[in-house]
């Protein structure tokens, strides 16, 4: 949290440029339906640092990925894999990106952490333990 504007510093975070596109323009496709979650996946991309789609990201939170993350309040390990709206699937821990965790894993890497709220508007943290493609 930086002390002076008592704003929490969110960890950089990476997304390839065709998803960096797709991201974008879900979150405005799904503004009025979600406005939340939507707004909050727009800052998440406004803020990424955008690479070419063939950077071979290693370690990198993308569309697809399995991922591994540790819920920093209850301790709780959970595999999922981040896909997009039409292909989430909770009981095959396939979790939508324009959902709050969803969106708030996309772009990170191995050992960093991130703040989100919930839909009950409760404060979440995570941490990415794993990722592969």
């Amino acid at each position: 949290i930086d002390k002076r504007s008592g704003v929490s510093q969110r960890m950089p975070i990476t997304v390839m440029e065709n998803e960096a596109r797709r991201l974008n323009a879900l979150a405005s496709s799904s503004a009025m339906l979600f406005p939340r979650v939507a707004h909050f996946l727009a800052q998440e991309m406004e803020r990424a640092s955008v690479v070419a789609d063939n950077s071979g990201l290693r370690g990198v939170v993308r569309m697809g990925s399995q991922v591994r993350y540790c819920d920093d309040k209850t301790g709780e390990v959970r595999d999922v894999v981040l896909v997009y709206p039409h292909e989430a699937d909770i009981t095959l821990k396939r979790v939508s990106v324009l959902t709050p965790v969803g969106a708030a894993l996309i772009g990170l890497s191995v050992g960093q952490a991130i703040e989100f709220q919930t839909p009950g508007h409760n404060k979440r943290c995570v941490t990415i333990l794993g990722v592969s493609d």
